[in-house]
C-alpha cells in the first residue's frame, strides 16, 4: 500500500483504442484494485484531482480518463452516444491497463457513460458510483429535462439547430463556461482559477465545443439504448452509490432514479455542494467514496495535493 505520508506521483499518456481515436489517461497509485473515474462536461480529468490523491493513498489504483471528445483526447466526428463511449473505456481498461474488474465512477456525463459500461460489462464492475445527473431512459432524466435550470439540455443538444449553438459560443468560450459552472454551484470559488482557465483552454480549442454538444444531442439515442438494456438484461445486481449534491435540483432524485436500473442502491447527500460534487466537497466525497468500496480513510498529506497541479 503507498505510504500516506509520501508524495502521490501522477502518470499521463494516451493510449489508441480505434483507428482515429486516442484517449488521454491519468494514473495514480500502485494497488491491486482499481477505480476509472469518468468526468462530466465541461470538464476533463482534472475535476478528479482532489480526489485522485486520497483514493490512491488508500490503496486504489486511480485512473481518471478523458474521454472521447473532452480533454486531451481525440475529437471524432460522431460516436457521441454512451454506449460508444463506454466501449471506448472498457477498450482502454482491458488493452492498455490489463484491469479485468473495476469499480466505475462516473459525474454528469460520466454517469451516464459509467451506466452503459456496467451494463456492457455486468462481470467486470465490481461497484458503480453515479454523480448527481440524470440517466436517460428514466423518468428522473424526463422529469428534469422540462425543468428551465437545466436549459442548456435544448440550447447544446437540439439535433435539428446543429452548428448553431457552436456559431453563439464560438470565441465566447470563457463567459460561456463561466456562466455555465456558477449557474450550479454551491460555491463559485470551489471551481479554482486555474482549473476553470485549463478548463477554458481544452473547451476553445478547434472541435471541442462542436464535440461537447454532441454529447447532449445523442440523448435520445441514449435513452433507447438504456431502455433497451434494461429489457433485455434487466437491473444492474451490484452495488451501486448514488450521489446527489446538497443543493442540487437534480441530488434528491439521483437515488431513486437509480432504483429504477439497479437493485442495490446506497443514496447519499454531499454537504456544501450543487452540481460539481467531486471539486466543492473533494473531502467529504472521498470519505464516502471509501467507504462504499472498502478502502481505507486516510488523511492525505498537504505533498500529495500540492502534487496535483492542471
Amino acid at each position: 500500500m503507498p505510504n500516506a505520508n509520501a508524495s502521490i506521483t501522477l502518470t499521463h499518456r494516451m493510449a489508441n483504442v480505434e483507428p482515429g481515436l486516442r484517449l488521454h489517461y491519468v494514473t495514480a497509485g500502485s494497488g491491486d484494485r482499481t477505480i476509472v473515474l469518468l468526468h462530466g462536461f465541461p470538464q476533463s480529468w482534472l475535476e478528479w484531482r482532489h480526489v485522485m490523491p486520497r483514493l490512491a493513498a488508500a490503496g486504489f489504483r486511480v485512473v481518471a480518463v478523458d474521454y472521447r471528445g473532452a480533454g486531451h483526447s481525440w475529437r471524432p466526428a460522431g460516436g457521441y452516444d454512451k454506449r460508444t463511449m463506454a466501449e471506448d473505456i472498457h477498450r482502454l481498461v482491458r488493452d492498455h491497463l490489463g484491469a479485468r474488474r473495476v469499480a466505475v465512477v462516473g459525474h454528469d456525463i460520466g454517469l451516464m457513460v459509467g451506466y452503459a459500461y456496467a451494463q456492457a460489462h455486468r462481470d467486470e464492475v465490481s461497484h458503480l458510483v453515479v454523480v448527481d445527473a440524470p440517466l436517460p431512459g428514466t423518468t428522473a432524466f424526463d422529469q428534469l429535462r422540462s425543468d428551465p435550470r437545466v436549459w442548456h439540455f435544448a440550447f447544446q443538444g437540439a439535433p435539428g439547430a446543429r452548428d448553431v449553438a457552436e456559431l453563439l459560443v464560438a470565441g465566447r468560450e470563457r463567459p460561456y463556461l463561466q456562466a455555465f459552472f456558477n449557474a450550479r454551484s454551491s460555491d463559485p470559488s470551489a471551481i479554482a482559477a486555474d482549473a476553470f482557465d485549463a478548463y477554458v483552454d481544452l473547451y476553445s480549442a478547434p472541435g471541442a465545443m462542436r464535440a461537447g454538444f454532441e454529447l447532449y444531442r445523442s440523448f435520445d439515442q441514449d435513452a433507447a439504448d438504456n431502455r433497451e438494456a434494461l429489457r433485455r438484461h434487466g437491473k444492474l445486481a451490484i452495488p451501486v452509490l448514488a450521489v446527489g449534491g446538497e443543493r442540487s435540483n437534480s441530488g434528491a432524485l439521483v437515488e431513486g432514479m437509480m432504483r429504477e436500473v439497479a437493485e442495490e442502491v446506497t443514496g447519499v447527500r454531499v454537504p456544501g455542494t450543487a452540481h460539481w460534487v467531486p471539486e466543492e466537497n473533494p473531502e467529504a466525497f472521498s470519505g464516502e467514496l471509501l467507504g462504499f468500496l472498502g478502502g481505507e480513510k486516510r488523511e492525505v498529506p498537504v505533498a500529495a495535493r500540492a502534487a496535483v497541479s492542471p
